[in-house]
C-alpha cells in the first residue's frame, strides 16, 4: 500500500497524452511518464486514495502552488465515489459526454476512497434480511464514521478547487445533510435533483382527481434512511413503496440473486415488483439502485416506466458547471 493520491490529467479528447503521478505524503516525491489514452475528458484530475483512506491534504498544493489547489477553473465539479466504482464511472462519462461543448468538457476532481466502498456496502447489506433462515454474520459499521469519511473527502474536494460537490451514489445520501454542514460550495442531494426534474415535467394523475404517486424502489437501506420520500413529498408528490410482501418475495430477493450471479431470475422478480408500483397508479418510479436498474434491457418497456435519479444529478451538475462557465 502507498500513502498518497494518484493524479491524472487529461488535455484533448483525440488520442491525448497524459501524465500519470504519484505524490507521497511522507517525502515530495513526484514522477511522470507519458502514455496514450483513448477519448478521456480534458482539464480532468482523477484522485484516488490508498485503501487507507488517506489522501494528504498537502497533496493540493503539491500539484498548484499558485492558489493551493489541484484545478482553479470556475466550473470545476467534485465527486464523492460511493459504493459501485461502476456506478461513479457511469455518472463521470454522462457528465462528459452529455455535457461537452465543441472539444471542451466539464473539468471535475475525482475522490474514490476504496475503504469507503467498503463501509459503504457493509451498511447496505447490514440492513438485508435473510431469507435463507438462516442467521448470517454482518459486519455493522459505525455510521459515525462514515459520515466523518465522507466528510473529510468534501472538504478534500473544496481544498482541491472543487466549486460544487456531488455524490453519484444512494446510500451516501443517507448522511448528506451532516456532510454538507459547513461547504462553501453547491453540494447537489440526488434526491432533490430527480424530484425538480418530476415537477418540471407536469405530469397529469393517471387517475382522475388523485395526486401525482410516484414509486421508489431501492435497497432497503435507501427506502429506511428516507430521503428520497423527503424529497418528493416536499415537491407535492404522493410517495408510494413497495409493501412488506414486495420488499420479502420480490425485492430482497432479487438483490439476493443478483449476488449469486443469478441475473435472470433477479431481472425477473425486478419485472414483477415494479409491475406491482405501476398497477397502483404511480406516473414513474424511481429506481434508485444501479445494480437493480442494470438488469433490464435498454429497450425494455418497464424501463421507461422508470426514473434513473443519476440521470436527474448529472443533468443538475451539467447546468451548474456551463452556467459557472459562461458567468467566469
Amino acid at each position: 500500500m502507498f500513502d498518497g493520491c494518484l493524479i491524472m490529467g487529461f488535455h484533448t479528447l483525440n488520442y491525448p497524452s497524459y501524465k500519470l503521478g504519484y505524490v507521497n505524503t511522507d517525502r515530495t516525491l513526484y514522477k511522470t511518464r507519458s502514455n496514450r489514452v483513448l477519448a478521456m475528458p480534458p482539464s480532468t484530475f482523477l484522485l484516488n486514495t490508498d485503501e487507507g483512506g488517506k489522501s494528504g491534504s498537502n497533496t493540493a498544493s503539491t500539484s498548484n502552488d499558485s492558489d493551493n489547489s489541484l484545478l482553479s477553473l470556475d466550473n470545476t465539479v467534485g465527486i464523492i465515489g460511493g459504493v459501485s466504482v461502476d456506478s461513479t464511472l457511469k455518472f463521470m462519462r454522462k457528465i462528459v459526454q452529455w455535457g461537452s461543448r465543441d472539444e471542451d468538457s466539464i473539468p471535475f476532481v475525482l475522490c474514490s476512497d476504496p475503504m469507503l466502498s467498503k463501509d459503504l456496502l457493509s451498511h447496505e447489506r447490514s440492513s438485508l434480511p435473510s431469507l435463507s433462515g438462516r442467521k448470517t454474520e454482518r459486519t455493522q459499521v459505525d455510521p459515525t464514521r462514515i459520515a466523518d469519511n465522507l466528510r473529510s473527502k468534501r472538504v478534500f474536494l473544496e481544498n482541491s478547487g472543487a466549486r460544487c460537490v456531488v455524490m453519484p451514489c444512494h446510500i451516501s445520501h443517507s448522511w448528506h445533510e451532516e456532510v454538507s454542514k459547513g461547504c462553501n460550495v453547491p453540494f447537489f442531494h440526488m434526491g432533490e435533483c430527480v424530484a425538480k426534474q418530476l415537477k418540471e415535467a407536469k405530469l397529469k394523475p393517471l387517475e382522475a382527481g388523485s395526486p401525482l404517486r410516484i414509486g421508489v424502489l431501492a435497497t432497503n437501506a435507501t427506502l429506511t434512511a428516507g430521503f428520497y420520500q423527503e424529497k418528493l413529498q416536499n415537491e407535492g408528490f404522493e410517495v408510494v413503496l413497495p409493501d412488506k410482501a414486495t420488499m420479502e418475495h420480490t425485492v430482497v430477493p432479487a438483490i439476493e440473486a443478483i449476488s449469486r450471479k443469478d441475473i435472470e431470475g433477479a431481472r425477473n422478480l425486478l419485472r414483477i415488483a415494479l409491475q406491482v408500483l405501476l398497477v397502483r397508479a404511480v406516473n414513474s418510479v424511481i429506481l434508485a439502485s444501479d445494480d437493480m436498474r442494470d438488469l433490464l434491457p435498454h429497450d425494455d418497456p418497464l424501463l421507461k416506466k422508470c426514473v434513473d435519479p443519476m440521470d436527474a444529478l448529472a443533468w443538475s451538475t451539467i447546468k451548474w458547471a456551463q452556467s459557472a462557465e459562461i458567468g467566469k
